[in-house]
């Protein structure tokens, strides 16, 4: 057995030429595979930012979600480039030299989410420029030269929800089609800082009311129009971010000239005489709907004409088409109605519906501004605050009779009296001319038979009230004394009495 110890002791030795497994390695940890040079890659990550990049590198990691090739000085990109990456989600190539993209450029990025080409110098966008990029949900095109945007560039971005191209050369846009967008998704509209001189009232005003909340125009030579400026004051009105954030930087050209440019929502002659004549028929009102919690509610989209396609967005910004929301509480019927079974207080909002068809203009909407509430308690049958405030005034009136109230004829006989006998003397008499300090009167059976049977015998506690007496007073009551009469009271002084012993103690008689 003396072999075993001599085993552990050769298993705890580290072999030749291998170093501790806990030793620290040597030099920079091995780059992964396909990074390329001077770029950064970590998990999903790959940043190749200011480099001073010319081309894109040909060698890229295929695990890569995440491109930032910004702030380098790229001129052009050639087709099938994104082919290695099928993971892309988001790729950055803002503050670059690239004057034109191309057609098939993003014919391999069909996950991609996120497109920014911020600071270029892009002066057309073609038709076929963003093709591939189904799923792509923000594109930043602002700062660059855009003074030209096909008609249908946006028509394959059906997922694209926010579109900035603040900052270029835009002379117009067609708000008819938005250029092949689709207002389902739709939440961001950045135009400002162009030089739009022409937009059609009658378009923005068919726009849904999620779209005007997010559509930027100001910082743009607008015509000083009084259908535009009342438009525009009315969403100042309601409240839409695009315009109360922005309301100094919205101005007008009153002459066509640059510098006679004025602000929209100041007091100027200019756009004085508009309060005169309201523009009228410009947005529809929205139709106000109450609905109670637990009720069904059921909304139908009035268009002009037979819908081809008719789809919902709801308070909470959710694509609504058949058969439901992904809750299950809301579901769009066959005819394009909208029905709720039990209405929550999550419905309350503003409800959009979106028609399209051959013969509907192509953002026709009709809007339902729905508010829940819940349903009215019934009132009590029995009132138990009235019938607590009744016995309290009850009580009161009870008290005010006992104390008020003159005494019944029935008390009158239990003493054998006459009533008068109860009645106050008019003029005060000896015993209040004392001025007593305090007594108590208290009645006492009779004691013995040959007296006169009375209640009338009681202790009284005086204070002395001459000096003649010595500062003692005695108080002497005659046995047959009358409490109706306390006229013939008797008293009685001596500085030796022995009835009384002090000035505070009782007199007995």
């Amino acid at each position: 057995m003396a072999w075993r110890p001599l085993l552990a002791a050769l298993l705890c030795v580290p072999s030749a030429g291998r170093g501790a497994p806990d030793s620290p390695a040597e030099g920079p940890p091995p780059a992964p595979r396909n990074c390329p040079l001077k770029c950064v890659c970590a998990a999903d990550l790959l940043s190749c930012a200011g480099l001073g990049l010319r081309e894109v590198p040909a060698a890229l990691p295929a695990s890569a979600a995440d491109l930032d090739l910004s702030h380098n000085a790229l001129r052009r990109l050639r087709p099938g480039w994104l082919a290695p990456l099928p993971r892309l989600r988001v790729l950055r190539l803002g503050h670059n030299e690239l004057g034109a993209l191309g057609r098939g450029l993003f014919a391999n990025a069909s996950g991609l989410r996120q497109l920014d080409l911020s600071s270029n110098a892009l002066r057309v966008l073609g038709r076929h420029d963003l093709d591939g990029l189904g799923a792509l949900e923000k594109l930043l095109l602002f700062n660059n030269r855009l003074a030209h945007l096909d008609e249908h560039a946006f028509h394959g971005l059906g997922a694209l929800s926010h579109l900035y191209l603040g900052c270029n050369e835009l002379e117009a846009f067609s708000f008819d089609h938005l250029h092949g967008l689709g207002t389902a998704h739709l939440r961001t509209l950045d135009l400002s800082s162009n030089r739009l001189g022409h937009i059609p009232v009658p378009e923005l005003a068919a726009l849904p009311s999620f779209l005007k909340n997010g559509l930027y125009l100001h910082d743009n030579p607008l015509p000083c129009d009084c259908r535009l400026y009342h438009l525009l004051k009315r969403w100042h009105q309601r409240g839409l971010g695009a315009v109360c954030d922005f309301v100094r930087e919205y101005t007008c050209l009153a002459f066509k000239v640059p510098a006679s440019r004025v602000r929209f929502f100041e007091h100027s002659h200019i756009l004085g005489n508009c309060s005169a004549a309201p523009a009228r028929g410009l947005e529809p009102p929205e139709e106000q709907l109450h609905a109670q919690v637990g009720r069904s509610l059921r909304l139908h989209c009035n268009a002009s004409a037979p819908a081809l396609r008719v789809a919902w967005v709801s308070p909470q910004q959710e694509l609504l088409v058949a058969p439901s929301s992904q809750d299950g509480s809301i579901a769009v019927l066959a005819d394009g109605s909208l029905a709720i079974e039990a209405v929550q207080p999550r419905h309350a909002g503003v409800f959009v519906c979106l028609a399209t068809g051959p013969r509907l203009h192509h953002h026709q909407t009709h809007e339902y501004n729905v508010s829940v509430h819940f349903p009215h308690p019934e009132p009590e049958a029995f009132n138990t605050g009235f019938t607590t405030l009744l016995g309290c005034a009850v009580g009161l009136v009870l008290v005010l009779l006992y104390l008020f109230a003159p005494p019944c004829r029935g008390c009158c006989r239990c003493c054998h009296r006459p009533c008068r006998c109860r009645r106050w003397p008019r003029a005060p008499s000896p015993l209040q001319e004392l001025s007593a300090q305090s007594s108590v009167l208290s009645t006492t059976p009779p004691d013995a038979p040959s007296r006169k049977a009375s209640v009338h015998k009681h202790v009284v506690f005086l204070e002395p009230g001459r000096r003649g007496l010595n500062g003692r007073v005695q108080l002497a009551v005659a046995e047959d004394f009358d409490l109706c009469n306390p006229g013939g009271l008797r008293l009685q002084a001596s500085s030796e009495s022995t009835s009384s012993t002090g000035s505070e103690g009782p007199a007995m008689t």
